[in-house]
């Protein structure tokens, strides 16, 4: 299992990338303009990865207490947020390196919102990794309506060309 993760996160820093090459062909206008999603537009939902990215990996790391509030605009420069968001997937990539296999078979148990919830260790890096993928997949089909190229972001083209 500890496998599993620790290349799933190398391939969210991955497939990022691939995601900024197309969007790097839009200006910032396009990627900040209302476009529908659930958080508008392309720059918050970017940042959108990055804040639950980082609050989850807080929970598992049991410093819940540093996760911020989902309506934070974290960057609001697009080369810095790129780059804290690649950084971000690698770091975590570093960390799950580190980790016992023993622990991904465990639970890990937060406070948010006031409530105490506990979650096994896998669910909550399954929910980090779908949780991007689902995001990239919503920007994306901006991209392409905006005539940005269409990033190859699947799994298996991170096999191939990695």
């Amino acid at each position: 299992m500890k496998d599993y993760f620790v290349d799933q996160a190398r391939y969210q820093a991955w497939a990022m990338n691939e995601l900024f090459k197309s969007l790097d062909t839009l200006d910032d206008e396009q990627r900040r303009a209302d476009r529908g999603l659930f958080f508008r537009d392309i720059h918050k939902t970017v940042d959108h990865i990055l804040v639950c990215t980082r609050n989850w990996k807080y929970r598992l790391q049991d410093q819940a207490d540093k996760a911020t509030g989902y309506d934070v605009l974290l960057y609001s420069d697009w080369d810095q947020l790129k780059q804290a968001v690649v950084d971000e997937f690698n770091n975590i990539h570093d960390w799950l390196d580190t980790q016992a296999d023993a622990w991904f078979a465990g639970d890990q148990t937060y406070t948010s919102a006031g409530n105490q919830r506990t979650v096994a260790v896998a669910d909550g890096l399954i929910h980090i990794m779908t949780h991007a993928v689902h995001h990239r997949g919503q920007i994306s089909t901006v991209c392409t309506q905006l005539g940005a190229p269409c990033p190859e972001m699947d799994f298996v083209y991170y096999r191939w060309r990695a």
